[in-house]
Order: structure tokens, then C-alpha cells, then sequence
């Protein structure tokens, strides 16, 4: 069977939304089962996506859950023990003086001391103020799942180390220890909105400071095909306009960065980014659960739009290989 990586990218609710509509025509379209990939990566509402998938609920019922539709019994039977998904709550008001509190002397000091290791993500967040809004919930998502165990299957959950800036791959050897509701909860801790998740006296924040995807540590794994899927990023050619727009075409570029690196290495990458009529959907709120049913299905249309494509069918190849 064909060694498949999995790279599941940063984007809040929308983009743990794009994940389900995305990874969903992809199985339906290819009998692909994401549940058997080699390696799963996961960045932020990647990791939260991702540990669902370790968890062994299937794309079809992870899209069927965002959509309000009938689970299988396999689903429900999981998914009874998970509480429902809800908006994150207000932001709570600062006072003027609170900004000017940086979140880590340590990154900024790394930063200015190895300029070469710049990146805007690990410099925004040691600026910013840390956050307040709790994450003690996320864990109780993933508690009931996983307990103290760690998935058999590789699954990797980044996060960015709040003292210094530097990259953390929870689960990945070497690694400090800590079960999947600590990673994940570590995973997705946004700057300067949640509160960074503290693992054994340590402070982490959202993986998506360092990067959204995260795509080049599947670099060497000697995978058959990488597959990624980017909520955060933008599709060739898609015309986008706007600050946050913009943003999207830093990290398209950062992206192309790391596949390159994993491609050098002979293994083909394949990236979902999201459409101009996706983008439409998404908004640019990445935390507004009210487009989440929305979302998934513009993902998934078009997903399956594009997978009808001669050249998508041969670059995907693997996907069919049964051994």
C-alpha cells in the first residue's frame, strides 16, 4: 500500500470547516480513506482535524457532523462523547497599557540575535500581548478520545514554544511528552486571543506562527504522494485583494517554499488552496462558526470539480495503489 502524508494547515473554524468539505470529496472521489495515511501533520485546526482522524472518525462523518446530517453508528458512537463544537467567545477588552506588553522578550531577542531565522508569525506573537481567553475546554474534545494514550499512527501536532519562538512537533520522537487534548490545545492557542497552553511549566501558542502548514517536515519521510490542504493560502491564479487578502498570498508563497523542500526529496505534493469562490464562502473571519456548513460545501464542490481533471487523476495516482 502506497505511504500517503497527510498535511492539514491552519484556519480557525472556517478552516477546520475547508478540512471536512475538502478531505471528504477527496475520499468520495478516490475511495482514499484519510484515516490510513502514513503520517498526519497538523497545524492549529489541522491538529484538531487530524487528532479526529487518529481518533478513527471518518471524513464522511467529520462533513456530515459540520453539516447537521445523519452520522453513521461508527460516528455517533464516537462522536457521543465529544461536546459540540461552538464559537469562541468575545475577546475580552484591554486596557491601552496591556498592548504594550509583549508576549516573549525571549523571541524577540532571538529574533534581532538571528535575523536569518526571521518569521512574521513567531514576530507578531512575541509582540503581541499573550492571550486571555481560556483553552482549557479544547482539551475536553479530545480527552474522551485518546485519554493518556498517543495515536499508534503518526500523528504530529505543532506548536511554537511561546519563550523563544522556536518550533515544537508534539508526538514526533524527541519531542516533550504530553497526551493529544495538551497538543492539540497547544496547537491552537491564536496569539494574543487564547491564552498560551502551559505543558509542564512551559508555554505554548498556535503552530501557525512559525507556519501554517508546516508542510516541510514531511521533507525525508520517504512518503509515496503528501497530500496538503491549505485553508489559510490561495490557489494559483486567484486574484485576491485587501490586507488579509495579501496574507493569503505570503503564505501561498511560504507553501510553495515547503513543498518544494519535500518535493527535492522525490516526493510528490499535491495542495488544496482554497478557490476565488471558496474564498467568497470564508470570509475573512476565520472564527465565524456561522459559515461552517456553508464552507464545507463550497470546499467540497470544489474539490470535486477539480479532481475531475486528467492531470489531477494522474498526480494522485498513489491514492489507488492497493499495495
Amino acid at each position: 500500500m502506497a505511504r500517503i502524508g497527510l498535511c492539514l494547515g491552519a484556519g480557525g473554524i472556517v478552516g477546520h470547516a475547508y478540512h471536512a468539505g475538502t478531505l471528504s470529496a477527496l475520499a468520495e472521489a478516490t475511495g482514499w480513506d484519510p484515516r490510513h495515511s502514513e503520517i498526519v501533520v497538523g497545524t492549529s485546526a489541522g491538529s484538531a482535524y487530524g487528532a479526529l482522524l487518529r481518533a478513527g472518525l471518518s471524513v464522511a462523518d467529520l462533513a456530515a457532523r459540520a453539516l447537521g446530517q445523519p452520522l453513521s453508528q461508527e460516528g455517533r458512537t464516537s462522536l457521543s462523547r465529544v461536546p459540540p463544537m461552538t464559537g469562541p467567545p468575545a475577546l475580552p477588552r484591554r486596557q491601552p497599557g496591556e498592548w504594550l506588553r509583549p508576549a516573549s522578550v525571549g523571541a524577540l531577542a532571538r529574533t534581532a540575535l538571528q535575523p536569518w531565522r526571521f518569521r512574521p508569525g513567531i514576530l507578531a506573537a512575541a509582540l503581541l500581548p499573550e492571550g486571555r481567553i481560556e483553552t482549557a475546554g479544547m482539551a475536553e474534545v479530545y480527552q474522551p478520545l485518546f485519554g493518556d494514550a498517543w495515536p499508534e499512527k503518526a500523528f504530529w501536532a505543532c506548536a511554537v514554544r511561546l519563550a523563544d519562538g522556536e518550533r515544537v512537533v508534539f508526538g514526533r520522537e524527541g519531542a516533550p511528552a504530553t497526551d493529544v487534548a495538551q497538543a492539540v490545545r497547544a496547537s491552537c492557542a491564536i496569539p494574543a486571543f487564547f491564552e498560551p497552553a502551559e505543558i509542564n511549566g512551559v508555554k505554548y501558542i498556535d503552530g501557525g506562527a512559525h507556519s501554517v502548514t508546516n508542510l516541510d517536515l514531511l521533507a525525508g519521510q520517504e512518503l509515496d504522494l503528501v497530500l496538503v490542504t491549505a485553508p489559510m493560502s490561495v490557489s494559483r491564479g486567484t486574484r485576491v485583494t485587501g490586507l488579509v487578502s495579501q496574507y493569503r498570498n505570503v503564505q501561498a508563497f511560504q507553501l510553495g517554499r515547503e513543498a518544494r523542500r519535500v518535493r527535492r526529496g522525490g516526493t510528490p505534493v499535491v495542495a488544496f488552496q482554497p478557490t476565488g469562490d471558496d474564498l467568497g464562502v470564508m470570509g475573512v473571519n476565520a472564527m465565524d462558526i456561522g459559515r461552517r456548513t456553508a464552507v464545507v460545501k463550497q470546499a467540497r464542490e470544489s474539490t470535486l470539480r477539480r479532481l475531475e481533471r486528467p492531470d489531477m487523476k494522474e498526480r494522485l495516482l498513489p491514492l489507488f495503489s492497493k499495495g
